[in-house]
């Protein structure tokens, strides 16, 4: 959908902006997506409206871009949220006309004084983000990630092209609500558009998502496999495992739902599932593997493990000795031998694997300034040893126990029946029958009746 026009019409574009909203929210897909707002203070080529429920594709996002940024310098801002979907703004966009209930009215204030907007609803999303790739393709220029306060400081060059990113965060539930994370986003979007006004540079901002906040699977429920599942089976389609290739084979593969980092106890989870990371540095051999996932420099994450033999169970293991976290010069460890552990040729799986709740990753000695630093690794699966055909994990052994609560409660439960039933049938076992009985061929026995 389109929304462009003069400033004479952008007293329209709010109403515009809340009913196209809450239009294609009501018409649902099963495709995954996201919504990608833009807008200029110079000015936007227009676009034609698609039919109602039509998914823009990257292509078609892309020769966008092409006729928007065509020749001379521009300057992007990118608010990319860690996650966006149409629902976000039908929920707490105020769609009702009540201005005061909505938490978008820094960005509603945006889109109403600028020249031109243009608003996608849909942009297809298969496992990544599109939108910062193909900004960065069409500019020329590396992302320069920035906040309200870095941006004061600034000097933006007007004649190159500048691809400024602001990194919005997603209520995760454990802090606070997303009406609250959202509101405080859209405080950051208007403190940004006051400094890009007193800076007086002209620029193109972009809203969107680095994934939905609600995805709909592709497949329906019938479609599904139903019953037990190998674990060595890769849990999602749309993400493949993340492969560090060595002498042209395969050596350590790594599969998360979500790699959450959190560098104070009141801050959001940052997922670093949803970034790309380099995996320079990492290593691996017959005995030490070693996975380096390298996010822009910002963080790094690192996966030690070793294999060797040990004699009691006659077979080898491997561990996973530790994970490092390196945020601006600073390192926390987590040691994670005693509870991640599994044979050699085996993988490893694991539903949640946390710091600080049932831990299996334990922080190593004194942390300094980093002791509040917070790892939770959500449907864990890594493998660094024993990898055959490259492509799929070896079987999995699982960090959940096989007598778990319930099994232990049934188990107690059966055994007190059975006890009953065994007591039950011990008494009617010591039931006996009479042995003598009265003579039938006697006299027999009569009972005078006294009036």
């Amino acid at each position: 959908m389109k929304m462009s026009g003069s400033r004479c019409r952008s007293s329209k574009r709010l109403i515009i902006f809340h009913v196209f909203f809450f239009t294609f929210a009501a018409t649902g897909s099963s495709t995954p997506q996201v919504p990608v707002l833009i807008w200029s203070s110079e000015g936007l080529p227009p676009l034609a409206s698609p039919a109602a429920g039509h998914i823009t594709t990257h292509d078609q996002l892309a020769s966008y871009l092409n006729s928007a940024f065509g020749s001379g310098p521009h300057t992007v801002l990118l608010f990319l949220q860690d996650k966006l979907s149409k629902d976000d703004f039908t929920v707490f966009g105020g769609v009702y006309g009540n201005k005061q209930d909505s938490v978008f009215q820094n960005l509603e204030a945006a889109l109403q004084s600028s020249s031109s907007s243009v608003t996608l609803p849909a942009l297809a999303w298969s496992g990544y983000s599109a939108v910062p790739s193909l900004l960065e393709e069409k500019l020329g220029v590396s992302p320069l990630l920035v906040d309200a306060d870095t941006l004061s400081h600034l000097s933006i060059n007007k004649s190159v092209s500048n691809l400024l990113l602001i990194s919005l965060s997603y209520c995760t539930g454990a802090q606070m609500s997303c009406k609250e994370v959202l509101h405080a986003n859209d405080v950051i979007i208007g403190e940004v558009m006051s400094i890009m006004k007193l800076k007086s540079v002209p620029y193109t901002a972009v809203y969107t998502g680095r994934q939905p906040s609600r995805v709909i699977p592709e497949s329906s429920i019938s479609h599904r496999p139903m019953g037990r599942t190998l674990l060595q089976m890769v849990q999602s389609d749309d993400r493949p495992p993340i492969m560090y290739n060595s002498s042209n084979s395969t050596c350590i593969m790594l599969w998360a739902q979500s790699l959450n980092i959190s560098l104070s106890r009141t801050s959001s989870w940052i997922d670093l599932m949803n970034e790309t990371a380099s995996l320079e540095g990492s290593v691996c051999n017959g005995t030490h593997s070693r996975l380096v996932l390298n996010y822009a420099d910002r963080y790094v994450l690192s996966f030690d493990m070793t294999q060797r033999m040990y004699p009691v169970s006659g077979r080898n293991w491997f561990t996973l000795d530790t994970v490092q976290l390196q945020v601006n010069g600073q390192t926390a460890t987590f040691n994670g031998g005693r509870g991640i552990y599994a044979p050699a040729e085996y993988s490893f799986h694991c539903e949640s694997v946390t710091s600080f709740r049932d831990a299996l990753l334990v922080p190593s000695g004194s942390l300094g300034n980093s002791s509040d630093w917070r790892l939770n690794f959500v449907d864990f699966q890594i493998q660094g040893f024993g990898l055959n055909n490259g492509t799929v994990f070896s079987y999995a052994s699982d960090c959940a126990s096989f007598f778990t609560p319930g099994i232990w409660m049934g188990l107690l439960t059966t055994l007190l029946l059975l006890l009953i039933l065994v007591y039950g049938l011990h008494m009617i076992m010591q039931l006996n029958t009479m042995d003598r009985f009265d003579d039938p061929k006697g006299p027999t026995i009569s009972v005078p009746q006294t009036e």
